[in-house]
This record gives C-alpha cells, sequence and structure tokens, in this order.
C-alpha cells in the first residue's frame, strides 16, 4: 500500500544543460527557487547509461551479502571518517520526531577518493573495482560544477564562484557518495513507516540516480502535501523520455542559507509504494572545501531576497564555515533524536 493515497505530482522539469541551451542557466535557477529539485537531460550530463548500471550492479553485489560480512565495514568501525562506511537497516531515523520506527533502509557511504584510492576501509568486491567507483564519482563531481556554472551565471557571478569552492579530491571535504538499498517489505503500519524518512539534506546539491520502474521519492510542497517523483521524467505529452537519465539535482541547506532561502532546500521522503519491490538509487552529496566561509552570496538577486525576508548566513553573530554548518545540522538532528 502507498504511505499517502493523497500524493500528487511533482511537476519537477527536466533541463538540457548543455552548451546548445542559452538558457539553462535561468532555467536551473527557476527550479532551484520554484522546487528545490530539476532533472537534467541525459545528452548534458556526460555520465553513460552504462556507468550507472556498472556502479549499481556492484552496489547491489555488495548489499547482497551476508550481514557479519557488511559488518566489518560499519561507520561504527572506520577509524577514517565519522561518516564512511556500511549503516544497518533500523539504524538511522531521518524523521525521528515524528518517525515510530526507524527507515526501512540499508546505506553505504564513501568519502572523495584521493588520487584514485579510497582512504576508508573497502570491501572486497569495490577494492576490485576502485578505479570505476573514484572515476565514477569523479562524473558526479564535473556534472555538480556544470550546475554550480550554470546557477553563478543566472546570479550574476564569475562562472566559477561556488565551482571554486567545491573541488575535487582535495582532504577537507564533507562530500559523500551513498549507495541505498530499500528492501523488498510490506510496511507494518501503511501510512505510517517509510523507507526514509522526511528530511532536506545538509549540503550544497544532491545527485540522485533511481532505476526505471523503481518509484517511491515524493517532495514537500508548499502547502504541506507530498508530490510523487517519478524515476523516469515525461515529456509535456505525457510519454516517457527514454533519452533521459534518471538523474535528479536537488538543492542542500547549505546552499539555501549560502544565498539567503533563495534556492530551495525541499524536505523529501521515500514512502513505500504500491508494489513492494527492491529498490536501490546512489547520491551523491556535493559539498565545499571545509574551510570555506558562508559570507552571503554576492549577487543582487540575493541581497535582494534577504533584505525582503530578513534572513542572515551568519548564526550567533559569526560566519560558518562550510565544516560548522555540517556541525550544526547534525547537532540539530541529534537532539531531534528519541531518548
Amino acid at each position: 500500500m502507498r504511505a499517502d493515497t493523497s500524493v500528487l505530482e511533482s511537476g519537477i522539469p527536466a533541463i538540457d544543460i548543455s552548451s546548445e541551451n542559452d538558457l539553462a542557466p535561468q532555467q536551473l535557477l527557476d527550479a532551484a527557487i520554484k522546487y528545490g529539485f530539476v532533472f537534467i537531460e541525459n545528452n548534458a550530463a556526460g555520465i553513460a547509461p552504462a556507468e550507472i548500471e556498472r556502479t549499481f550492479e556492484l552496489s547491489k553485489r555488495f548489499f547482497a551479502l551476508p550481514r557479519q560480512i557488511k559488518q566489518e565495514f560499519s561507520i561504527q568501525s572506520n577509524a577514517v571518517g565519522t561518516n564512511h562506511g556500511w549503516i544497518s537497516q533500523g539504524a538511522e531515523s531521518l524523521d525521528p520526531s515524528r518517525q515510530k520506527r526507524p527507515d526501512v533502509k540499508e546505506a553505504f557511504n564513501m568519502g572523495n577518493p584521493m588520487e584514485g584510492k579510497f582512504l576508508q576501509k573497502m570491501p572486497e568486491n569495490f577494492q576490485m573495482h576502485e578505479e570505476t567507483i573514484a572515476g565514477f564519482q569523479r562524473a558526479c563531481h564535473e556534472l555538480c560544477q556544470r550546475i554550480f556554472e550554470h546557477i553563478a551565471v543566472a546570479l550574476g557571478l564569475d562562472r566559477t564562484w561556488f565551482s571554486s569552492r567545491h573541488e575535487f579530491g582535495k582532504t577537507g571535504s564533507s562530500s559523500v557518495f551513498r549507495l541505498l538499498f530499500y528492501p523488498g517489505v510490506e510496511a507494518l503500519e501503511p501510512g505510517v513507516d517509510v523507507r526514509a524518512g522526511a528530511h532536506s539534506d545538509y549540503g550544497s546539491i544532491t545527485l540522485l540516480f533511481q532505476q526505471r520502474g523503481q518509484p517511491g521519492l515524493e517532495i514537500q510542497t508548499q502547502e504541506g502535501q507530498w508530490a510523487s517523483v517519478p524515476a523516469e521524467p515525461c515529456s509535456s505529452d505525457g510519454d516517457h523520455r527514454s533519452a533521459l537519465l534518471p538523474i535528479l539535482v536537488n538543492i542542500g541547506d547549505l546552499l539555501e542559507d549560502w544565498t539567503g532561502g533563495l534556492l530551495k532546500s525541499t524536505v523529501h521522503r521515500v514512502a513505500f509504494g504500491a508494489e513492494i519491490a527492491d529498490r536501490y538509487s546512489m547520491a551523491y552529496f556535493c559539498d565545499p572545501l571545509d574551510d570555506v566561509e558562508l559570507v552571503p552570496v554576492p549577487s543582487n538577486l540575493v541581497s535582494d531576497h534577504m533584505k525582503k525576508t530578513g534572513k542572515t548566513t551568519r548564526r550567533d553573530g559569526k560566519t560558518l564555515t562550510a565544516k560548522d554548518h555540517l556541525h550544526m545540522k547534525l547537532a540539530e538532528a541529534l537532539k531531534q533524536q528519541p531518548a
């Protein structure tokens, strides 16, 4: 059964960000302001479908391993980073203040590789394909950089204003690549149990890779209703666009705060669908370098919005760094955890 039978369709647009589309910067900005989400078209994403499928296959092989093997790579056992490693089912609640039970999912988090090598402890399956996974992460980051450049242009900034603050393969970055598995089980309590609780992402932007025929993602509208997001977007006449890769981009809390609330970090969740089947997805969470200061983005659009709303990028009278912002968000989430 669905988690919510009154779910609407999201209407999230699909945009071609190639050089052939001169309107791409403004279209991206409009989507970031209105929805906080946008689909990126296949011919402009720069990530081959075969590359996506190959990474999905590696993910499926890992989650199929016995629990005792996956446990060797748990977040708790990782000495390199507290946010790297395997998260077991039942270990995470993304909406703890409202959830009766934890999320029905597993995850595996990876930090950015350094010179093509991962610093964290990795299972044999990933070690054997380290070059493939590292290459996929780099391709994800390059797509993020292209998106940042378009947003910068639309805001009247130098094209590299955001991208220069989100460099790849450097120490001091909290960017994370996350593999996700939602097992095909039925909700104990339809309408209450969720695969991933309502939340917004912490960082700048997120790339989400879904598989065709595996729906479940929903975004919260300004009216507080839930709108379903298709795994495969449709054209204006309702036909599926086979040329589209299911690459979905969403704005995170940091970029919303950095732009004084102009860009929208939208609350979303993964609900149980009508068909109870396994669901896999992959997310690349792109964050700035840790020491980047979140001074207001020097755009007239941003400053005008901040004057209207009275919002500020400062907290307790000080300017946060990207690392400060992440720690603040983690502390807020910890406060919501039930005693």
